[in-house]
């Protein structure tokens, strides 16, 4: 038996979305705000999907351009789907004096993509972060919620190693 499954995903997608409306209905019932909304929608989705900021838009009787400006505002939200390892290079001033622009140019080289943009197979996302706390080890580097300390171009290889395989 085959299964159609540009047809199940087509249901899964109308599905998370029609979970996601509901969610968003409770929380303007419980006067919550749409940045409430946009919240949930980053968690649910990984990133701002367009069809999800209508929805909020939507249910607050609202545009979609008043719910992108909100958004918009909010370094949190992404609005491209990001790759299965998110990548926050640390380029706050300790960091960026001992050696985070050259950690980049490492990073960039090693998985062909420049800052903000993800691998072509989902694997990774380059990113930054201005300041996450450690200035006493820096640069910094975080993957997910895993923190490299004292991050050096030479080490980059086999650190994006432990995730390749």
């Amino acid at each position: 038996m085959e299964v159609n499954t540009s047809e199940n995903n087509t249901c899964q997608h109308n599905d998370k979305f029609a979970q996601f409306e509901h969610k968003c209905k409770e929380i303007k019932k419980s006067n919550g705000t749409k940045l409430m909304a946009l919240q949930e929608a980053q968690v649910l989705f990984g990133y701002l999907e367009k069809d999800a900021m209508e929805i909020v838009a939507n249910v607050f009787d609202t545009t979609t351009s008043d719910i992108y400006a909100i958004a918009s505002f909010y370094a949190q939200f992404k609005f491209t789907k990001q790759g299965k390892y998110r990548i926050a290079l640390c380029l706050g001033t300790a960091c960026y004096v001992r050696g985070a622009a050259k950690v980049q140019e490492e990073l960039e080289k090693e998985l062909g993509v420049k800052m903000n943009e993800t691998t072509k197979d989902g694997k990774f996302t380059l990113g930054s972060a201005r300041c996450v706390g450690c200035c006493g080890l820096a640069p910094v580097m975080l993957i997910n919620e895993k923190v490299y300390p004292s991050i050096k171009p030479e080490n980059v290889k086999n650190v994006l190693n432990e995730y390749k395989n």
